[in-house]
């Protein structure tokens, strides 16, 4: 939608870069900020938490109908950003929160196999909507197409969500968590991790273009990003339940901070092709990772909802300072070496983060925590 918007409008100012970046930034900070809400959400009585969902479902195909009748910045930001980040957090971290309750030894499968289904989506809808807008459908209607899409996935989806365990009876907000070093820990390694995932996942298809890639092609690493992020978000809750959630996560965000120092060096389309995919697998790993890891602090498996509702109202942030910090970075040094090292610096502080965690956990560095 971005690139549509941007033809329509040659004449884009010259702050273009950091406006670009402004409407899915604002999705991705709202979203993560309604995730602080999820607790009470996954422990609605029998029947409301699918009515919940099915309630948000409704408003965030609505937001994407809004969408489509956008003609200006602003009111992009309200239906793209405000909206449809309200009604997306709203709608996914209840539902992960849930599926939490029902496993406690294969809960990392069990939560990444749920995060996993977005990557298909990041694959397929973009895709379906680059077609559509190169039809005589119009932007409009390529647009309402796509939300009718997403009402057919998640309206089924939305009534057979069920909670397990009965509500507790107790705030929204836990601020017991937060004298947990372990806690407080893991949410600043899992903010840093994030707001090195972020700078590549926007400026992967500039870079590209501006080095010579065509904009079709560049338009498809998007794609070659979201398929390779499934199995990185699959297996990374396998192989957490076996060999330590704590080491996921830290081989995550390493690998990614690695990946991304190495993205400036790229000069070839095969080249940043690779390190797309790469890329890919290991930031996949971070999203499942993130609520994986927040999801097995608490002991009371009914406040793994508030946990990660808090964790992600903290990284919330990064989403919002992460895009636009990058495009300032661009259009400050006419490179993307700069972006490469931020992002490539914040993920490996997440990584190194970690570690503290382990230990006033009471693990030591190598335990299969």
């Amino acid at each position: 939608m971005e690139s549509s918007e941007a033809n329509q409008t040659p004449k884009a100012p010259e702050n273009n870069a950091r406006l670009e970046t402004q409407p899915p930034e604002s999705q991705g900070d709202v979203t993560s900020v309604e995730k602080t809400e999820p607790g009470p959400s996954a422990d609605f009585p029998d029947g409301g938490l699918q009515a919940w969902t099915v309630a948000i479902t409704i408003l965030y195909v609505f937001s994407i109908m809004m969408n489509s009748l956008c003609k200006t910045l602003w009111q992009l930001i309200l239906a793209q950003g405000i909206l449809s980040g309200f009604s997306a957090g709203m709608t996914f971290s209840p539902s992960l929160a849930a599926v939490g309750h029902y496993f406690q030894k294969k809960r990392g499968a069990a939560m990444g196999l749920g995060v996993a289904g977005s990557s298909i989506g990041g694959v397929v809808l973009p895709i379906a909507l680059n077609e559509l807008l190169h039809t005589s459908v119009g932007f409009g209607w390529a647009v309402r197409i796509v939300g009718f899409i997403v009402l057919a996935l998640l309206l089924p989806a939305s009534m057979f969500i069920k909670s397990r365990l009965p509500p507790r009876k107790s705030s929204l907000f836990m601020p017991l968590a937060f004298k947990q070093p372990e806690y407080v820990i893991l949410v600043a390694a899992c903010f840093f991790a994030t707001l090195g995932m972020y700078p590549p996942l926007f400026y992967f298809p500039s870079f590209g273009i501006a080095n010579g890639m065509s904009t079709k092609l560049a338009f498809y690493l998007v794609a070659i990003l979201n398929a390779a992020s499934f199995p990185g978000r699959l297996i990374t809750g396998f192989l957490g339940d076996k060999f330590g959630r704590l080491n996921m996560m830290f081989f995550a965000a390493a690998s990614s901070g690695i990946i991304s120092l190495c993205w400036q060096a790229c000069d070839t389309n095969a080249s940043l092709i690779v390190v797309t995919a790469l890329f890919g697998f290991c930031s996949g790993a971070i999203i499942s990772g993130t609520s994986i890891v927040l999801a097995s602090v608490p002991k009371d498996p009914r406040n793994i909802g508030t946990y990660m509702g808090m964790g992600f109202g903290i990284t919330a942030f990064s989403t919002l300072i992460a895009p636009p910090v990058s495009g300032a970075m661009v259009s400050r040094y006419d490179s993307f070496t700069q972006v490469s090292i931020f992002s490539g610096v914040s993920c490996l502080v997440g990584a190194a983060l970690i570690i503290p965690a382990k230990l006033y956990a009471g693990h030591g560095v190598f335990s299969a925590r």
